[in-house]
């Protein structure tokens, strides 16, 4: 029988104009699929409606034609899969581990702040600073059903629990080294994994969307490797297939600073209307 083929995949978000970050991740995995004799896909993460905009969906497009990638058809849009997440919630949810938060932003702020040297996650934010027992699950539910703005939060340490010890294969790039890493998903407290408005999240869409699109490798930015281990627990809970993982060293400026929309580093756009080629882009992203 054939062997499947390796399947790597780009997931861009269409909130910004990609950035010469964005084309450092977009060519690793077309060099790394090619290498592989694997499939490449594109991904488009548009779970949040008040950020991603079609003309920033037409340039990514745009983009990566214009540096030479190319990507299988039909592109999975995450909008249009809504109902996969919900699938997973009620999975996770029947499995007890999520439950309903109200506390504002301001409430979590305030919390914290009057709480010195509070525990933070490996991105830096606070940890949620209430507990699950602070309210009882009927209230929940009687808050739910009045139409009360609520986030859906992973039990962390149930879930850890009830998962075990995980790990993840670690591939190195461009040396190809490999490495068995531990996951620690306690150290990211309760995450949110969907709204009240969005029936998913970051971390719950990419791990149903890997499984469904029988992704084999996840090469992405070493921002996200840490956030591996919120993944590992939501594949373990879901019974879903674990990928290799490659998270790359990523672009910086002057400042140090990893380039990112927010900051406005310089799009692939402006690059490419003062004149630069694809060859050119490629140096500039360090290949």
């Amino acid at each position: 029988m054939e062997q499947a083929r390796p399947v790597f995949r780009f997931a861009p978000s269409p909130n910004g104009l990609l950035h010469l970050g964005h084309a450092r991740s977009a060519l690793i995995n077309a060099e790394m699929s090619a290498r592989a004799g694997g499939r490449l896909l594109l991904r488009i993460e548009d779970i949040d409606p008040a950020r991603c905009r079609p003309e920033y969906e037409a340039a990514i497009y745009s983009d990566l034609s214009w540096l030479g990638n190319a990507w299988e058809a039909p592109v999975r849009r995450q909008s249009e899969h809504m109902a996969d997440y919900r699938v997973a919630l009620e999975k996770l949810a029947a499995r007890g581990v999520i439950y309903a938060s109200f506390e504002s932003r301001a409430e979590i702020r305030r919390a914290v702040e009057e709480a010195p040297d509070w525990p933070r996650d490996p991105d830096g934010a606070p940890l949620f600073p209430f507990s699950r027992t602070a309210m009882s699950e009927e209230e929940r539910a009687c808050r739910m059903q009045a139409g009360e703005p609520y986030a859906l939060r992973l039990d962390m340490a149930k879930a850890a629990a009830l998962a075990g010890p995980l790990t993840w294969r670690e591939i190195g790039w461009p040396d190809g080294a490999e490495e068995i890493l531990a996951a620690d998903p306690l150290a990211w407290g309760d995450v949110v994994i969907a709204r009240k408005e969005v029936p998913t999240s970051y971390h719950l869409a990419v791990v149903v969307d890997d499984a469904l699109q029988s992704v084999t490798h996840v090469v992405r930015g070493a921002d996200l490797k840490a956030a591996t281990s919120v993944h590992r627990v939501l594949q373990a809970l879901l019974g879903l297939p674990m990928p290799l993982y490659t998270h790359h060293a990523l672009l910086t400026d002057a400042d140090g600073r990893k380039l990112s929309k927010s900051l406005g580093s310089e799009s692939l756009q402006n690059l490419r209307a003062n004149g630069a080629t694809p060859d050119e882009v490629r140096k500039l992203a360090g290949l």
